[in-house]
């Protein structure tokens, strides 16, 4: 999938850091805030905060998972697959490529499928 994004907004997302590093290590195994608060020696409301934004732009999808004794948690996998910059008119051009697992392409496709049954 690839979508328009506004070039200033995304240069902001990824200036910090922690978001790159958050995006790179979510995408070797889908990890906890508190396994990406470990790894990036950073407070848990840090990581929050960045996992939020990520959310937000769609660059993380949060899975949920259930441990042997049963608890369940959420955890996060970077969806972010490919970003080319484009330079244009004197301007930047952005598009994103995320990954979707096939449950996500499934759903994308029945709702396509059932939006175009009511419009036709």
């Amino acid at each position: 999938m690839t979508n328009d994004w506004d070039p200033e907004t995304l240069f902001d997302v990824l200036g910090s850091e922690e978001v790159r590093r958050i995006l790179a290590l979510a995408d070797a195994e889908p990890m906890s805030a508190s396994e990406l608060a470990d790894r990036l020696d950073a407070s848990q409301p840090t990581v929050y905060r960045r996992v939020n934004v990520c959310e937000k732009y769609d660059l993380l999808a949060e899975r949920s998972r259930v441990d042997g004794d049963g608890n369940h948690y959420k955890e996060y996998e970077t969806t972010l697959q490919r970003i080319c910059f484009e330079v244009e008119d004197g301007g930047f051009d952005v598009s994103i490529s995320l990954r979707h697992d096939l449950v996500d392409r499934f759903g994308d496709f029945w709702s396509d499928l059932e939006r175009g049954g009511r419009d036709g």
